[in-house]
């Protein structure tokens, strides 16, 4: 007689199969792309433990992407991606990295793929993973000939939109998980969790707060402590100051760095009224506050001043462990959840 955990890991793998299929991974796990956290260790480890890891480009030029993917090659022999920014200046040079690597998956973010940029992808004969945060633009990616989405919804870190994963997943995954493979993100913290979008018809998740302080991850002890000891409120969004300058809401654990954004956004609006600097010039000026502020949190460990970028399932991360105990204890969480549904 087969055992009901047996027949748990069966269902579970059942509903996996499709995205392991699609990604070339033993569990369909993608590891979000976090900048400077989502580099070469963390990615291997992500993959070696049957998940995949995707390697968080942002503002690498195509040098140190190159060396990137070469170190995590170096680190890994499974399928891991590479999440590219589609407003990056070399997007296409980038692409071409990609390709000379033979990279299998490239995630792409940042709003709809730019002209050229989804031939160039499948040209190297990669498979095209885009974020959709809208049913109207998952529709329209499909039609574009995007191979798969992601579905995140603003219980995410980092930059986020304006609704929930669980109304973006009824929204979407009815409408088009039959056309292509959906994986959804934002808020994800447990097994339960995966197994009720798995049964919605998603075809894995994606997650990244849970592996941002695990032991592989290069992330400075502080930003780990400071993930340790947040609960969900603590993972607040961004507020933005002027109608000119339209800030992409950033999910981060509260602190002096939140309120330092809030003078530079005030700063530049006053360089705006004085004409002292351009829209794009101003624009460019927050982003990069961003990539500067994330930076001094994650490696220099600047947790009060630098931004602590984190989803709400933050408080779900309650000690440093290895990637492969996370992604073993979400399995056996989501079997468990699974196996009762079926008693």
């Amino acid at each position: 007689m087969t055992s009901t955990s047996s027949i748990g890991a069966e269902r579970l793998a059942r509903r996996m199969a499709r995205g392991c299929e699609f990604l070339g991974s033993e569990v369909a796990i993608l590891g979000g792309a976090m900048s400077w956290v989502s580099e070469r260790n963390l990615v291997a480890a992500i993959s070696n433990a049957g998940g995949f890891g995707v390697i968080a480009c942002g503002a690498m030029s195509p040098a140190l992407l190159d060396a990137e993917i070469a170190a995590t090659k170096a680190l890994t022999d499974k399928p891991f991606g590479v999440n590219l920014i589609t407003m990056h200046p070399q997007l296409f040079e980038l692409i071409d990295i990609c390709g000379k690597h033979g990279v299998g998956h490239v995630v792409l973010a940042g709003g709809l793929p730019p002209a050229g940029s989804l031939d160039a992808i499948k040209g190297h004969g990669a498979k095209l993973i885009c974020f959709a945060p809208a049913l109207s633009l998952a529709k329209k990616l499909i039609r574009s000939g995007v191979d798969a989405l992601v579905v995140e919804g603003m219980e995410a870190g980092g930059h986020i939109g304006p609704v929930s994963t669980s109304v973006l997943a009824q929204e979407i995954l009815p409408e088009v998980a039959s056309q292509v493979p959906v994986f959804v993100a934002g808020g994800i913290g447990r097994g339960e969790a995966i197994a009720g979008y798995l049964d919605m018809g998603a075809a894995g998740v994606q997650l990244g707060t849970r592996f941002a302080a695990a032991t592989e991850s290069i992330a400075h002890p502080n930003f780990k402590k400071a993930f340790i000891r947040a609960s969900a409120r603590d993972a607040i969004a961004s507020v933005q100051i002027d109608p000119r300058l339209p800030v992409i809401p950033v999910r981060a654990l509260k602190n002096a760095g939140g309120e330092l954004f809030t003078a530079k956004q005030r700063e530049v609006a006053q360089a705006l009224d004085a004409g002292s600097v351009e829209m794009a010039e101003a624009q460019l000026q927050i982003e990069h506050y961003w990539a500067g502020a994330l930076r001094r949190a994650v490696i220099d460990g600047d947790v009060e001043h630098g931004s602590v970028m984190a989803g709400q399932s933050v408080g779900m991360v309650t000690k440093e462990e290895p990637v492969a105990t996370i992604i073993e204890t979400l399995m056996a969480e989501a079997a468990h959840a699974l196996e009762k549904r079926a008693a």
